[in-house]
């Protein structure tokens, strides 16, 4: 199975969300930048709030697709201690690939939210959705980072994911929904026809939608 592309995914994954559909409680926070098509599907379909939570990937340095951690709002920093270990990564470097990616969450978080508040999460069951989950660290991020705002319950939601990543997550949250567990991964575009990077300009288009109810054709 393939997906044709992040609308129909974030389709497919709405209909395993329906029992989070027309509850006050709760809101869906997308990954930018390719969480926030799929998670603009997932919150029309539930009639749910939808907002952004900024998370970025700590690349390898010469090999980035590789990741070694992620950062999120909030100071939070999860790191793949098996890549450090391995490729032998010093402190320094993780430090100041930290840092390279903490300018461009600030960035986005100016260009996408403004003047907007961040999201009121205390008490509510919030919906993490993301494109995919290849080694999770980007969403384990995510989820540390909004722990600490004291939501209800946390639910991962994503199209598709590596069937390890997905058990090993199940334990961190309290729901965790993957439309699709293909038994050989290899990467998230696999799973999809038409994977364009997304950009900033139809985060903002879709983001803005969402606040308005506009229904983008």
């Amino acid at each position: 199975m393939q997906f044709l592309d992040r609308t129909e995914a974030g389709q497919v994954l709405a209909e395993r969300l329906e029992a989070y559909a027309n509850r006050e409680d709760t809101i869906v926070l997308a990954l930018p930048r390719g969480g926030v098509p799929v998670a603009f599907e997932v919150a029309r379909a539930l009639h749910a709030p939808l907002d952004l939570f900024l998370v970025r990937k700590l690349g390898v340095p010469g090999h980035e697709a590789l990741e070694m951690g992620a950062i999120a709002s909030g100071g939070v920093r999860v790191l793949n201690y098996d890549v450090i270990r391995q490729l032998g990564i010093s402190s320094r470097v993780v430090d100041e690939a930290a840092a390279r990616e903490q300018e461009e969450l600030e960035r986005r978080e100016r260009a996408y939210r403004g003047d907007r508040p961040a999201p009121e999460v205390s008490g509510k069951t919030v919906i993490l959705v993301d494109d995919g989950l290849a080694t999770g660290s980007t969403m384990r991020a995510a989820v540390a980072a909004l722990r600490a705002l004291r939501p209800a319950r946390i639910v991962v939601a994503v199209p598709v994911a590596a069937p390890d990543t997905c058990q090993d997550l199940q334990a961190e949250v309290d729901d965790l929904v993957c439309a699709l567990t293909p038994p050989v991964f290899s990467a998230v575009s696999l799973w999809y026809r038409s994977f364009p990077q997304t950009s900033d300009e139809e985060v903002c288009r879709l983001f803005d939608a969402a606040a308005h109810s506009v229904t983008i054709q």
